[in-house]
Formats: structure tokens, C-alpha cells, sequence
């Protein structure tokens, strides 16, 4: 068998980006034991019996296709049987635009559940957020609906509508929202900025293929600013691509770092991943932001600095999506997305179905909106009056919100404790 990439991560399908994928994978000829071929003997006489007495002539390949799909089904929510037309659709490129919502979804609890929004995007605007149960596509119930047939129900050309009743936890009321699809462009790095004190901050959205070079540079820039200390923002991000959430540690750690381990059934499936040189921001005070919405790849990142004790970790419990999923095509042009196996921190600790806990649990507040645009007209009022010369300044950074606060008033008591430490010694 070609060697193949290890390859995802992702939590459920993303609408926004596609699904990452491996490339060379080929299908692998599976030993069966005598249980195996009685069952397949059971199967093709119920084929046999189908093809001869159904009241139409049924098409081979659909009969197949239908048995194959049903097959995947009952192993767990991430492994299916694409046909070649969702092959395809899998198959396109992170990088690409084409029209959509901008969520991330999974199945939990029998339920189509939004694992993040992302940002900018038609779902983001709405105010459709992690946690919401779809219960319905265009007024048809969702039960019973799989993954890829909810991406092609939700995916579609840009200006076109589509309808969704959402189920919100904490929420009896059903509340129905009307999207218009968009051309979704994705950045990795939504937001890198040096705040005040000196402190880096630095917003990652998702894990594709340019996510460790573009956060180098964001880093490299940053560090030529001066900071003394980073925030890593993972909330909301869903995951992505498993050997960048290796490549996205490194930048913070020491060479040779254990980063995440991989396990499954077979020997070769158990693999380790390590840093494999010295991170430009290993020495930097950090905190790394996680919630609801993070998954999969930040769950490593996030997991890796927690475990090293490089980074105190602060929100919410994240996702606890951990396990691998790869893709084996197979001759007619489809393929098998196949969970092969799950991934473990440094110090062992399996994530899938657990989450990270974090260091610091702060939920998320949501501002009071009357209150903010009281303090806002205030505070333009009386800039307006003591400057007049600001008339026409740039407009002020907006609050922060009370994570982003909590965590840079952390690294501002790590740098006290620091010196206070040098001025003893």
C-alpha cells in the first residue's frame, strides 16, 4: 500500500472549506474469516431475492451503493460510503471558493449539531451559534440525515436561499432563520495584533494547509513588535488537518516535544508526533483560548501546551472530537472515509467524548447591549468634546470580551510573577 497521510481531524463536515483529505490512499484487501463469508452469503441472497421479485427492476450499483452507505453507518457518526459524486464534493480544494453557509456540523446525540460558526460568513452574521440542533432544511425534518446529505442540502450556488428551525440549548422555542448561501473565503488567521502591555494576540480560525507558515510570519511580526507575552485564540475553530496541528505546536515549543499520539487496531496505526525543531515562540508567556466550538486539531494544540505546561489553557470545555478518519478510494471513483483511529495527548489522556478542561474556566459573557451602547455614546461624546482635534481620528478598538480579558489579565500576573522571581534570585 502507497504511503498515505494521516489525515483528519476535522469535526464533521465543514460546509465553509470542504473536508481535508489524504491523497495515494488505496483500498486495503481485508482478511475474513468464516463468520464473514456466511454473512455475505446471507447478503447476496437477499440480493438475489430483491433483483428477481422486487415490483421494478432494481439498478445493480444503487442496491450496492444503498448497502455499502448503510454498512458505514452503523460504525460511528464519521465513517461513510461516498459515492463518486460526493467523492468529489470531499475532494475540494481548502483553498477554493463556492457557495455556502459557513458552519460546522456534526452528528451528536442522533441530532444535527453546529459545532462552530465561522466567522464572517452567512451563518455568523445570522447569529447561529455552537451547540444549535438543525432540526430542519428548507421546512424537512432532519432525522435520520447523514453528514454528506446535510452538506448537500446546506451547500449551493452564491444568492441562493436557504431555511433553517434551530433547537437552542436552554431554549424550548424553536427559531426558524433564512440564509442567502455566499462565496466563503477562509483565512487561518482571522485576527493578529499587539494589545496593550506589550502582549501579543494572535486568532486562528481553522487548520489547512498554509495555517503554520501564515502563523509564523503573524509570530515573526509580532516578535519584531516587542510583545513579551501571546494569546492564542482557538475558539470556535473546528479543526482541520492532523499534521498541521503538529506543525501550528512546534511554533511554541522544543524540539523534539511529543505533540500527539495516534492508536487504533493495527500495529501501524499507532504513531507519534513530535516537534522537530525549536519553536520561535517557545519562550513566550502564553495562554491558549478554547470553548464549545473548538475541536479536533485545536483539541492538540490545545492539549499539547496544557500537557508541556506551556500555556495555562482558559474558557470552556472544548468539543471532544479525537478521533482520525481516512479516506481509501476505491476503483469505481468512490470511496471509503473510514475512522482508523483516535488521538491521545502527551500525557495519554484521550480526548474523544471528554474535551479539554481548561486551567481557567471562564464562560463566555455576552455583553449587555444597551449597557455598551450607553458606555459608547458616552465615551463619544466626551472624546468629542475634550479633542475636537480627534474628530476625525480612527475609530477605537472595541471592549474586550471577558475570556479575552480574563486572559490578558493572566499574562499580566505571569509577568509580575516572573520578575518578582528575578528580583529574588
Amino acid at each position: 500500500m502507497t504511503k498515505r497521510r494521516l489525515l483528519i481531524v476535522g469535526v464533521g463536515v465543514a460546509l465553509a472549506v470542504g473536508m481535508a483529505v489524504g491523497h495515494g490512499l488505496q483500498a486495503k484487501k481485508v482478511e475474513t474469516d468464516d463468520g464473514v463469508y456466511q454473512q455475505l452469503e446471507l447478503f447476496t441472497d437477499a440480493l438475489s431475492i430483491i433483483q428477481d421479485d422486487y415490483v421494478e427492476q432494481p439498478e445493480a450499483k444503487q442496491l450496492v451503493y444503498g448497502a455499502l452507505k448503510g454498512m458505514l453507518q452503523t460504525l460511528d457518526p464519521y465513517s461513510q460510503f461516498l459515492d463518486p459524486d460526493s467523492y468529489n464534493e470531499l475532494k475540494i480544494d481548502t483553498e477554493g471558493q463556492f457557495g455556502g453557509l459557513g458552519i460546522e456540523i456534526t452528528i451528536k446525540d442522533d441530532l444535527l449539531t453546529i459545532i462552530s460558526p465561522i466567522d464572517d460568513t452567512p451563518a455568523y452574521k445570522a447569529g447561529l451559534k455552537p451547540g444549535d440542533r438543525i432540526v430542519k432544511i428548507d421546512g424537512q425534518l432532519t432525522r435520520g440525515i447523514t453528514l454528506l446529505d446535510a452538506v448537500k442540502k446546506l451547500r449551493g450556488k452564491s444568492g441562493t436561499s436557504v431555511g433553517l428551525t434551530v433547537l437552542r440549548e436552554g431554549e424550548n422555542e424553536l427559531k426558524d432563520f433564512t440564509l442567502t448561501r455566499d462565496i466563503i473565503k477562509i483565512q487561518s488567521i482571522r485576527e493578529a495584533k499587539v494589545m496593550d502591555d506589550h502582549i501579543g494576540y494572535v486568532r486562528v480560525s481553522d487548520f489547512r494547509e498554509n495555517t503554520s507558515k501564515d502563523l509564523e510570519s503573524a509570530l515573526e511580526k509580532l516578535k519584531s513588535q516587542k510583545i513579551d507575552g501571546i494569546i492564542l485564540d482557538l475558539r470556535n475553530n473546528p479543526g482541520g488537518l492532523l499534521d498541521v496541528s503538529v506543525t501550528v505546536s512546534e511554533l511554541f515549543l522544543n524540539r523534539q516535544q511529543l505533540v500527539v499520539s495516534t492508536k487504533g487496531r493495527l500495529r501501524s496505526q499507532n504513531l507519534e508526533f513530535r516537534s522537530r525543531r525549536d519553536g520561535i515562540a517557545r519562550e513566550l508567556p502564553m495562554v491558549v483560548m478554547v470553548n464549545e466550538g473548538s475541536a479536533s486539531a485545536s483539541e492538540i494544540v490545545a492539549g499539547a501546551m496544557q500537557d508541556h505546561r506551556r500555556a495555562i489553557i482558559l474558557g470552556t470545555k472544548s468539543h471532544g472530537k479525537a478521533s482520525v478518519q481516512t479516506i481509501f478510494p476505491l476503483k469505481d471513483g468512490s470511496a471509503l472515509r473510514l475512522t482508523t483511529s483516535k488521538y491521545f495527548t502527551p500525557a495519554g489522556r484521550m480526548i474523544h467524548g471528554q474535551g479539554i478542561m481548561p486551567d481557567v474556566v471562564v464562560p463566555f459573557e455576552e455583553p449587555s447591549k444597551d449597557k455598551k451602547e450607553k458606555d459608547d455614546k458616552a465615551e463619544k461624546l466626551f472624546n468629542t468634546i475634550e479633542h475636537p482635534e480627534q474628530k476625525d481620528a480612527k475609530k477605537e478598538e472595541p471592549p474586550l470580551d471577558n475570556q479575552l480579558a480574563r486572559a490578558v489579565d493572566l499574562l499580566k500576573g505571569i509577568r509580575v510573577y516572573q520578575a518578582s522571581l528575578k528580583s529574588v534570585n
